[in-house]
């Protein structure tokens, strides 16, 4: 009986040696972990109301970060239209910068999101408009004009509003504003011509109403930059 306890303990102890090291010692990666999404990327050149010399353009920004330490890459959108409705060009980069040929003469937006090799991606960046210096210009056209307020698709009290808007030229032209407002989003309807003011009073407006409102700049030298259509609603 001796014999086979000892034979019996000898078997045990080698069983227990062999099932690994037990909870949580097994070095691989937890399959229980949620995978996140890396950090927004941000934008480094070009910023806004940027002039591009050369039409080769070095795209940078800094790198985002992963909470599982697994590789990124970034997506990288450039376009005419700042809702980005139309890509001039959809690019990826393991890297944190890119070039890019551009057209000269031109604006463009850029924006960029990180993603990794899970799939997990990040939201947008913030957007940059910038300008390429076209072939022996001499006057660049003013940038589309930024909105201010009303938000975008914002509800407002009452029955009028002041319509702001902010813009610049890297010429430094004097410029003025052209002012469109209307319940039809094809904005028919011009309300002022030709303003030096960025901000317009709107009254008189209709309640239970979406109103629409663009701004066009002008720089005095030829060039006008049409603004996007904005919107808000009345109460």
């Amino acid at each position: 009986m001796k014999k086979a306890y000892l034979y019996l303990v000898v078997f045990t102890s080698i069983l227990m040696s062999c099932s690994g090291g037990g909870d949580g010692d097994g070095g691989g990666p937890d399959p229980d972990v949620e995978n996140t999404a890396p950090t927004v990327p941000t934008l480094v050149y070009p910023l806004s109301n940027t002039l591009c010399i050369d039409n080769n353009v070095v795209f940078e920004w800094n790198a985002s970060t992963d909470s599982e330490g697994n590789a990124i890459t970034y997506r990288v959108e450039v376009s005419e239209n700042s809702n980005f409705s139309t890509l001039s060009h959809d690019l990826s980069s393991s890297t944190t910068s890119r070039v890019i040929s551009l057209e000269k003469g031109k604006s463009y937006y850029w924006r960029l999101k990180a993603r990794d090799v899970k799939g997990a991606e990040s939201g947008y960046s913030s957007v940059s408009q910038f300008l390429t210096e076209g072939d022996g210009v001499s006057n660049h056209l003013p940038f589309a004009p930024e909105l201010v307020a009303p938000a975008m698709n914002s509800e407002i009290d009452g029955t009028s509003t002041t319509l702001s808007w902010t813009a610049s030229d890297v010429d430094g032209d004097t410029l003025s504003y052209d002012v469109y407002l209307d319940t039809n989003s094809s904005l028919s309807t011009k309300v002022s011509e030709g303003q030096s003011g960025t901000s317009y009073d709107a009254t008189g407006l209709s309640a239970a109403s979406t109103y629409y409102f663009k701004v066009v700049v002008k720089d005095g030298n030829g060039g006008a930059t049409i603004g996007q259509v904005w919107s808000f609603t009345t109460k």
